[in-house]
C-alpha cells in the first residue's frame, strides 16, 4: 500500500516534468517562469510538511494518509483547468500541500509495522515507488497527451487514487488493532512500549541535534532529486534534441536504476546489521557508498553522447534513492515512534526549502547562460557534504533523550550504541 501510494504521488508530480519542454513552448514560459511553477509546488510541500507530521501524529496513520491522498488527487486533476503561469502555480501549490503527507505517513507506518533491523529495507521498498512513478509517467504521459491532449495526462491518475483510498481505509490498522495478526507475528514485529498519544512539540524536537542531522541531510540532498524530476526531461531535450516520445526510453532506464538503488540501499544497511555491525556503522556505511555513486554525475553535462549521460545520471539517481532509504530510517533510529512523523515533516520542510532555493537558482542560471554544468557539479558533491554534517552532529547515532523519558525508552533494541 505504501509503495502504491508513493508511485501514484510521483506519477502526479512527474506529469509536469515530462511535458515541461512542450508546455513551455506551447505556453511561452521563460526559464524563470517555469522555475516559479516548480517553486510553488515546493513551497506548499514545505509548508505542508510542517503541518502534516503533526496531523499524522495526532490523528494516526490511517486517517492522516487518507486526507493527504484525497487532497493531492483533486489537485492533480485540477491541472487540467490551468491556462497560464498563475493557474499552473496554484494547481502545483495544492498538489504540494497534499503530497506533503505521503512520506511522514509512510515512515510512521513502517515504524508501526516493522522491527528496527527491517525498517531501512521497508523504507527502500516503498520509496522505490518514487522511481516506479517516474518510470510509469514517461510511458503513460506521452501516449495520453498525444491521443487525448495534455489535460488528460493530469486526469488519468484520479481513478488510481480513489481505488487506493478505498483499499487503505478498509485494510489499514496498527498491529495492536489488526485482528488478523497472529501472536507470533505481533511478537516478531516487536511492538515498542505504549507511549503518550500527544505529539512532541516542535520546539522540543529542535533542541536535539538529532533533528538537525536529519534536516541537514534532507536540505542538502533533496534539491538534487527535485532537479532530476523537474529538469532532466528539459536537459535531455535541450542537449540531445529528444522529442516527447523519445524521452521515454532514457527516463525509464534512469529511474529503473534509481528503483534498484532504493531497494539495494535499504537492504545493504540491514545486511550489515545482521553481520554484526552497529546501526551507526551500518547506516553510515550504506550512506557513504550511495554518496560515492552520485559523485560521477558531475561530468553528465559534458557527456559526449546521450547514453553516457543516461548512465551517469542513472547511477546518481540510484545513489540518491539508496541514500534516501537510509536517511528516512534515521528518524526511527533516533526518535521514538510518537515523534517520527513530526521529525520527518520537519526534515522534509528543510528539503523542500532547499528545493525552492535550487529551483530559483537553476531558473536564473539557465535564463542567463543556458548551461547545466554548475548544477551537475553541485549535485555530485552534495551527498558527501551532507554525510559529513550528519557525522558531526550524531557521531554515534545516539537516540534523542526527550524530556519526559530516557533516550532508550521507546526503542526496540540497543543496536544503535553497539
Amino acid at each position: 500500500m505504501l509503495l502504491a501510494a508513493t508511485t501514484i504521488s510521483y506519477i502526479d508530480r512527474q506529469v509536469l516534468g515530462v511535458l515541461a519542454p512542450f508546455l513551455q513552448d506551447k505556453m511561452g514560459w521563460s526559464e524563470v517562469q517555469y522555475s516559479t511553477i516548480v517553486t510553488a509546488f515546493q513551497a506548499a510541500y514545505a509548508i505542508g510538511l510542517l503541518c502534516a507530521g503533526a496531523v499524522i501524529d495526532r490523528f494516526g496513520t490511517r486517517i492522516g494518509y487518507a486526507l493527504a491522498i484525497g487532497i493531492w488527487s483533486l489537485a492533480a486533476m485540477g491541472h487540467a483547468l490551468a491556462t497560464g503561469v498563475v493557474s499552473f502555480a496554484v494547481a502545483r501549490f495544492a498538489l504540494g500541500l497534499g503530497e506533503s503527507g505521503n512520506f511522514p505517513a509512510a515512515i510512521k507506518a513502517v515504524a508501526e509495522w516493522f522491527p528496527q533491523r527491517e525498517r531501512a529495507l521497508a523504507a527502500g521498498i516503498f520509496n522505490s515507488g518514487s522511481n516506479i512513478g517516474a518510470i510509469v509517467a514517461p510511458l503513460l504521459v506521452p501516449v495520453v497527451a498525444a491521443t487525448f491532449g495534455w489535460q488528460a495526462a493530469f486526469l488519468c491518475t484520479g481513478l488510481l487514487s480513489a481505488t487506493w483510498l478505498t483499499a487503505w481505509l478498509i485494510t489499514y490498522r496498527t498491529p495492536d488493532q489488526q485482528p488478523r495478526l497472529s501472536a507470533a507475528e505481533r511478537a516478531y514485529i516487536g511492538a515498542e512500549p505504549a507511549t503518550a498519544a500527544a505529539r512532541v512539540p516542535w520546539l522540543q524536537l529542535l533542541r536535539h541535534r538529532q533533528t538537525w542531522a536529519f534536516a541537514a541531510a534532507k536540505f542538502f540532498t533533496d534539491p538534487i532529486w527535485w532537479f532530476f524530476l523537474f529538469w532532466l526531461p528539459k536537459f535531455l531535450h535541450a542537449k540531445y534534441g529528444l522529442g516527447l516520445v523519445q524521452l521515454g526510453a532514457p527516463l525509464i532506464i534512469i529511474f529503473l536504476l534509481a528503483d534498484a538503488g532504493s531497494i539495494a540501499g535499504g537492504w545493504l544497511a540491514g545486511w550489515l546489521i545482521r553481520r554484526g555491525l552497529s546501526v551507526n556503522r551500518a547506516r553510515k556505511g550504506a550512506m557513504l557508498l550511495c554518496a560515492l555513486l552520485v559523485l560521477p554525475v558531475m561530468f553528465a553535462a559534458k557527456a559526449g553522447n546521450l547514453w553516457l549521460a543516461v548512465a551517469l545520471v542513472g547511477l546518481a539517481t540510484a545513489g540518491h534513492q539508496g541514500w534516501s532509504a537510509n536517511v528516512y530510517t534515521l528518524t526511527s533510529d533516533l526518535f521514538p515512534r510518537r515523534a517520527v512523523a513530526s521529525v520527518v515533516g520537519m526534515g522534509g520542510f528543510a528539503g523542500a526549502v532547499g528545493g525552492m532555493l535550487i529551483s530559483t537558482v537553476i531558473g536564473l542560471l539557465l535564463q542567463a547562460t543556458g548551461s547545466y554544468v554548475p548544477v551537475f557539479l553541485l549535485a555530485g558533491g552534495a551527498y558527501l557534504f551532507a554525510l559529513l554534517v550528519v557525522q558531526l552532529l550524531v557521531p554515534r547515532l545516539e537516540p534523542a533523550a526527550l524530556d519526559d523519558q530516557p533516550s532508550t525508552g521507546d526503542h526496540t533494541s540497543g543496536e544503535t550504541t553497539a
